[in-house]
């Protein structure tokens, strides 16, 4: 299969603290790569390294097999790599709607002379973007919320808006931090088929995750960190099968 990410022998170094060191992992395209380990072990500092809200120390990251070490987070988003937050970073004062919108890149109304001098065709690409982002809060159950605020869904309704904010990128690499934490079963299982279901719309996934049951539902390959190293990886079941692992996992 083709390899859409790769990372190559990368370490950060925050003031002495090694919190990722010489780690090399792969993505497949059209897959779900679950990343596991214990809190501290360095995923989300990952996340931060291949969407460049971090500097590498050293190593090297490929997107498509181009080198995009050292470029800025909007110049790695733009290649077509989107995160979700643990916190969410919703504009919580904005609608559902207006969320999803100002996620949409490239926007024809963004250059004043479009505004001036293409009227006609920035509204038209206006009904566009909006159509669109209609589409990805109905995909997520959202789109009889979208004159809402932000503030005013609830805490698995607002992981949703997330998400959906993620497919408005038009990104095909989504990295999901968490993306199921706190919440309830029903708004868990949602989140699952949703997961899911991203593949078919050509995403390839990568998602941290501490609920073990969601990394056997969603992952096609699980890999293993502790102590900013991937020590082990491989299919869902055999990784989660591993004694040696587990016992670093849960402090036995």
């Amino acid at each position: 299969m083709e390899r859409l990410l790769r990372v190559e022998e990368v370490s950060k170094n925050f003031a002495g603290i090694q919190a990722v060191s010489g780690l090399s992992v792969s993505l497949e395209k059209g897959r779900i790569a679950g990343l596991i380990g214990p809190n501290g072990a360095g995923k989300t500092t990952l996340f931060n390294l291949i969407t460049g809200f971090h500097a590498v120390t050293s190593g090297r990251i490929f997107y498509r097999e181009a080198d995009i070490t050292g470029l800025p987070p909007y110049r790695i988003a733009g290649r077509g790599i989107a995160r979700s937050f643990q916190d969410l970073r919703l504009y919580t004062k904005m609608t559902v709607l207006e969320n999803c919108l100002v996620a949409q890149p490239g926007q024809a109304g963004e250059k004043l002379r479009n505004v001036y001098f293409r009227p006609g065709w920035v509204r038209r690409r206006d009904r566009e973007c909006h159509q669109r982002a209609m589409e990805h809060l109905a995909y997520v159950g959202l789109q009889e919320q979208a004159d809402r605020r932000a503030e005013d869904l609830a805490y698995g309704e607002q992981k949703l808006l997330a998400i959906a904010r993620l497919l408005a990128t038009e990104a095909d690499l989504l990295l999901l931090d968490e993306p199921t934490s706190g919440l309830d079963r029903g708004s868990l299982s949602d989140m699952i088929q949703m997961i899911k279901g991203l593949v078919g719309q050509g995403k390839t996934i990568c998602v941290i995750e501490h609920n073990l049951d969601v990394v056997r539902a969603v992952s096609d390959w699980v890999v293993f960190m502790d102590q900013g190293k991937a020590l082990a990886s491989g299919e869902p079941e055999a990784v989660l099968a591993d004694r040696s692992l587990a016992e670093i996992y849960f402090g036995a």
